[in-house]
């Protein structure tokens, strides 16, 4: 008799009562939401002490320094537009769900977040859970109403119907095809990203780990929707770890990278990875945007999404996690990205 492993049995009957609750409608306990003001300090000048505009192809627009009176506030490690340059959702590694809406100046500068608030994520039956190794969440794509995350540590990928005012449990958990042994305990996926619609992948999920390597090196990354699903890596190009990415309209992908150490301090890239290269099989490769080290207004910088902006310019927006540290702060930075 084929013999079922415990705890993957365990979990995925609790997804499935999880399911069953929310469509025959069972009581499910909600977190508690918090609702709380995130003040804001504008920064006009990415290259500290410079009016410089241009760095490769990214235009600065502007950005702002996030701080609140709340302990929960920060680790905010990938975020979504719901609408383009406005309303958003994220996760903290901490385990919480974030949504707000960036406020604009009379430029179109980014000058502030209204309407911010967390609630921590819950268990299959609907408890709020607390114990980092559960919840760590790193990588968010949000689709018709499903939020899609990357978990490490406890590595999986799960879905959740997207309601910011009732998060539920996972009602899903998706293959990720890369082996479970090839995955380092707190490099797992940071990048969970929808290929462009129209192209090779159909708009099917990928997922790209942050620095789980095979034996050249290269970092584990996968397909796991669409027509041709499977394992591909992405080289990894100097001491820099990816921490999140996102499709650009015309089918590349835009990746964002870190690096830190005690030598340099803190750096972070944006890179180009060809939209060919993503295949099954293939080592994606691509070239570096920009890179900034601390004379820069950066930080621990981990989200990334692409979206266009009225006027159809390619705009890029970029977080950080302050890891809840005294050292270190919760940055958005918006950039457009011009045509090469």
């Amino acid at each position: 008799m084929r013999q079922v492993s415990f705890p993957r049995f365990f979990r995925a009957t609790m997804l499935a009562l999880a399911a069953a609750a929310a469509t025959v409608g069972w009581p499910v306990r909600a977190s508690e939401i918090e609702r709380f003001e995130v003040t804001t300090r504008p920064i006009r000048s990415f290259h500290i002490g410079s009016d410089q505009k241009l760095f490769g192809p990214l235009e600065f627009v502007g950005g702002m320094e996030m701080v609140a009176g709340n302990s929960d506030f920060g680790a905010l490690s990938s975020f979504r537009f719901l609408t383009p340059g406005q309303d958003f959702m994220g996760v903290a590694d901490t385990g919480f769900w974030f949504f707000g809406s960036i406020r604009r100046d009379a430029e179109g500068r980014p000058e502030g977040v209204d309407n911010f608030r967390m609630v921590q994520m819950v268990d299959e039956t609907g408890a709020p859970v607390s114990r980092k190794w559960l919840v760590d969440a790193e990588g968010l794509d949000v689709k018709d109403g499903i939020a899609t995350v990357g978990f490490e540590r406890n590595h999986r990928i799960a879905q959740f119907r997207i309601d910011p005012e009732n998060m539920g449990p996972a009602f899903k958990e998706l293959p990720y095809l890369v082996p479970q042994n090839e995955l380092r305990q707190n490099k797992g996926f940071e990048t969970v990203v929808r290929a462009h619609p129209h192209g090779q992948h159909a708009g099917g999920l990928v997922i790209v780990s942050e620095r789980s390597i095979d034996r050249k090196g290269n970092v584990f990354a996968a397909i796991i929707e669409g027509p041709n699903q499977g394992i591909f890596k992405v080289k990894r190009n100097g001491n820099f770890d990816i921490t999140d990415g996102s499709f650009l309209p015309d089918g590349d992908l835009l990746l964002l990278e870190r690096s830190f150490t005690m030598a340099d301090g803190v750096k972070m890239r944006v890179r180009r990875i060809y939209g060919e290269t993503v295949a099954k099989g293939e080592i994606a490769d691509g070239p570096v945007l920009f890179e900034a080290d601390m004379g820069y207004q950066i930080d621990n910088m981990e989200g990334l999404d692409v979206w266009q902006r009225a006027d159809g310019a390619v705009m890029v927006s970029l977080m950080s996690d302050d890891n809840h540290s005294l050292l270190q702060r919760n940055l958005y930075l918006e950039f457009i990205l011009h045509a090469d």
